[in-house]
């Protein structure tokens, strides 16, 4: 019953916001990927190769969650990042809706 009270405020939250869903699938298919692969990725035995490993899985899930295929946006990043010489052209590596252009 304690647990059940202490998780009440996020119960209220979940009831009285109608764009929550009853299940978070599409969240655990997009993790799933690296959940399964963890072992064997090389320096996921550091906090530091953990911190990139989960940078990188981001960046992927973002770009892919824009419909932007994985590859070929990782191509353009590490071939346009080294000539990038303020915030501005950074973030503009970032993945982005491919509609954005558009409704802008």
């Amino acid at each position: 019953m304690n647990y059940a009270h202490k998780q009440s405020p996020k119960l209220i939250v979940y009831v009285e916001d109608g764009r929550l869903g009853t299940e978070n699938n599409l969240t655990e298919n997009v993790i799933r990927p690296f959940v399964i692969g963890r072992r064997n990725f090389l320096f996921c035995d550091t906090v530091a190769g953990a911190n990139a490993s989960a940078s990188l899985y981001s960046l992927l899930g973002t770009a892919k969650a824009n419909d932007i295929e994985p590859y070929a946006y990782l191509r353009t990043v590490f071939t346009d990042s080294p000539q990038a010489t303020s915030v501005d052209e950074i973030e503009a590596l970032l993945p982005v809706p491919n509609d954005s252009a558009d409704s802008a």
